[in-house]
């Protein structure tokens, strides 16, 4: 409270701080999440949902495990030190200190369930992918069949997962096997070592096309993330990973770079596409990068030529092989009203979804998202060209918003009730970027170092 001068002889009056804007944006997800748990909880039941902890797919089960030392440890070190590195470190040093950290946290995450639940496990469940390895002893063939294997009332019908996505996520899991590196251990050793890198990946982008000092500065954000708790073994932060690369190869393509970076960035957005039908809508953070350097692109619009040579590098390929991916699209649309999301209701899920995406991307995002906004609106009512600094923000705000509509767009489809926790991850770790516009970031981290660490510790996740 501060005394302040009052009109009158002498009177002092005491007007109470305002309140950051930030808490409030904070109030509102906090508010969001506990009206999605209650919700959940007691106006809809199991069979409504078929999720057990809801909004979350997991259920109540406080343990440790141990990874939990650990867990603490690079919580701690990321929340007293990881501003400080981030800003001091050379650059070429700090992505590989950005992805060693990343794995530490993802990987002591992961074995606070243990090696068995928490990372061996993971991949080899019912539905899950390497439940059907022993289904691809000729590769093509299946390849030309797997259409005729999506629907539920199909002949051996594929698992859940394997039928929701492109075969390119199953292949991945089946070469990895053909090189004698089989079994739930070594998928869930890859997934989280390509996983990781993601976030290198946001990185790169952010300081092609916006300022490095903002890539530094959300640096120790996107190590220490919630999402962290689903990208350990969860076939969809190698999607994040194959997706942000995408990205961060075509921004160095657009400010610069060699042509070679834009045939890498179409290679990996046609994979990207094989991995997981939903990604396609990263079309819109393409098309936002594009935005973003077409002063590059004006300069060198051949890089469209590589770019586009290497996008269909993968559908040529499957498609030589024979399968169909609009084909396998609209079957998954008709599988995917056949099982839970027939069942599920949107009323419930189109807002629930939001209050998962809170829980992985943590507060700080929730704040971060709310600077960003602010720094659009700004520019907007000025009108004139930003100085550098600011121009920065403004195009790392403008790339911020561009994965949060793909995001919603993904969540007025109807097309993702549910189990968004994982299946939102590399979208999510693009919204991480948004912590860049936080002020005194050791407070932010550590909100989501707790955020995380409770979520590992008191749900059982599971998919």
């Amino acid at each position: 409270m501060r005394d302040l001068p009052a009109y009158g002889a002498g009177v002092t009056v005491t007007r109470p701080r305002p309140v950051p804007r930030d808490l409030y944006a904070v109030a509102a997800a906090v508010l969001l999440v506990t009206a999605a748990v209650l919700v959940g909880r007691y106006v809809y039941t199991y069979d409504d949902l078929i999720v057990g902890w809801p909004p979350l797919l997991g259920r109540w089960d406080p343990h440790l495990g141990p990874g939990t030392p650990a867990a603490v440890v690079v919580a701690a070190a990321v929340v007293a030190y990881g501003p400080a590195v981030a800003a001091r470190l050379p650059w070429r040093a700090l992505l590989p200190a950005a992805w060693g950290t990343a794995l530490a946290w993802t990987w002591s995450l992961a074995l606070i369930d243990g090696w068995e639940r928490g990372v061996a496990g993971r991949l080899t469940t019912s539905q899950e992918y390497l439940s059907v390895i022993d289904r691809w002893h000729d590769i093509p063939a299946t390849l030309r069949d797997f259409n005729g294997h999506i629907l539920l009332h199909s002949p051996d019908n594929w698992p859940a997962h394997v039928a929701g996505h492109p075969p390119g996520a199953t292949l991945t899991y089946v070469l990895l096997d053909r090189i004698g590196l089989g079994g739930g251990g070594w998928a869930g050793a890859l997934t989280i070592t390509v996983g990781a890198t993601a976030g290198v990946a946001v990185l790169v982008a952010v300081r092609a096309l916006a300022a490095e000092r903002l890539a530094r500065r959300a640096a120790p954000f996107l190590v220490l993330a919630p999402a962290a708790v689903w990208m350990g073994t969860s076939a969809d932060g190698y999607f994040a990973a194959v997706a942000a690369w995408a990205v961060a190869l075509l921004a160095l393509a657009v400010t610069g770079r060699r042509l070679w970076w834009a045939a890498g960035s179409g290679l990996l957005f046609g994979l990207t596409c094989y991995l997981s039908y939903g990604l396609t809508l990263f079309a819109v953070v393409a098309a936002a990068v594009l935005l973003l350097g077409r002063r590059g692109v004006r300069a060198r619009p051949v890089l469209f030529v590589p770019l586009l040579a290497g996008a269909a590098v993968v559908p040529a390929a499957f498609t030589a092989a024979g399968f169909d991916w609009w084909e396998a699209y609209h079957l998954l649309v008709e599988r995917y009203y056949e099982g839970a999301a027939g069942v599920r209701p949107y009323a419930y899920w189109v807002w629930a979804n939001l209050a998962c995406t809170v829980l992985i991307t943590g507060l700080a995002t929730v704040a971060g998202l709310r600077r960003a906004g602010g720094v659009l609106v700004r520019r907007r009512a000025e009108g004139v060209r930003a100085d550098g600094a600011r121009a920065g923000e403004t195009r790392l705000a403008f790339l911020v918003a561009a994965a949060l509509l793909a995001l919603l767009a993904a969540d007025l489809s109807g097309m993702s009730k549910a189990e968004t926790e994982r299946i939102w991850l590399p979208f999510a770790l693009w919204l991480l970027a948004a912590c860049a516009f936080l002020t005194r970031p050791r407070g932010w981290l550590a909100a989501q170092a707790v955020l995380a660490l409770l979520l590992n510790h008191l749900v059982a996740t599971g998919w």
